[in-house]
């Protein structure tokens, strides 16, 4: 673990031999239990309350998506979701992947309508591959349960090994992959996974809600995907501790 995460507080976790033989070798892990009943409840309605409030605006700060309701910058929306970016189990998963000094990515929201939510098959980092140096981890924290039929998330096991690019590789990145599974799981549970794997989005048939809170980390030389610093509003730096500003690098 970072001692400087440590020194500023951070109870360490850690992994099981086989937690981290899963992320080494599958590229993938799902932490369930991590979200008590209560703060579910809390960021469920929070989740409803920042769509609410920002409605036709929700999620620009990054992206919008037809047919998926997007939330953006949570970081900045309510202290609800500082217990998400600074979870201990998560940012010893996060560092074990990486191996380096972290700090968030960006802390998103996601909420595929029915029939809606399917994504091509990508990884969230273009840069180099097949080196075994990773650079983002990202963590679907499940508010819902995920099921296959209501979109979760495909992932191809090992594919953040695989040193070609998945759009060099697979013809079809919309089409099912022969190697890929689905990370179902009940609400409450995280699932992470190296930002380097093969994964996407399904499309949600069910029409059951299947929100996400996606926590994205990537190795502290590179640029956020949600600048923090750029974005940080007085009412959050205000309850910032010394723990979350070297998180969010401010």
């Amino acid at each position: 673990m970072d001692e400087r995460l440590t020194d500023l507080g951070l109870e360490p976790v850690e992994l099981s031999l086989e937690q981290r033989n899963r992320l080494d070798e599958r590229g993938f892990l799902i932490l369930e239990g991590i979200i008590g009943a209560a703060w579910l409840e809390e960021l469920r309605r929070a989740f409803e309350a920042v769509f609410k409030d920002e409605g036709q605006d929700a999620g620009k700060e990054v992206a919008q998506v037809e047919g998926v309701r997007r939330l953006a910058d949570l970081v900045n929306k309510g202290e609800v979701f500082d217990g998400v970016y600074l979870h201990p189990a998560l940012l010893a998963a996060v560092w074990h992947v990486l191996r380096r000094p972290l700090k968030l990515h960006s802390l998103n929201g996601h909420d595929p309508l029915p029939g809606h939510g399917q994504q091509e098959l990508h990884a969230d980092w273009g840069g180099d591959r097949g080196t075994g140096r990773y650079h983002v981890v990202n963590s679907m924290w499940m508010l819902d349960d995920v099921t296959a039929d209501n979109g979760a998330t495909r992932i191809v096991p090992g594919s953040h090994r695989f040193p070609g690019r998945v759009g060099e590789e697979v013809a079809d990145r919309l089409a099912p992959h022969p190697g890929e599974v689905r990370l179902e799981a009940p609400a409450g549970s995280v699932g992470v996974f190296n930002g380097s794997a093969w994964h996407s989005c399904t499309h949600n048939h069910s029409g059951a809600q299947r929100r996400l809170l996606h926590c994205a980390f990537i190795a502290r030389e590179h640029r956020q995907q949600t600048d923090q610093r750029e974005h940080l509003r007085p009412e959050t730096d205000r309850r910032l501790t010394p723990l979350a500003r070297y998180v969010l690098d401010v």
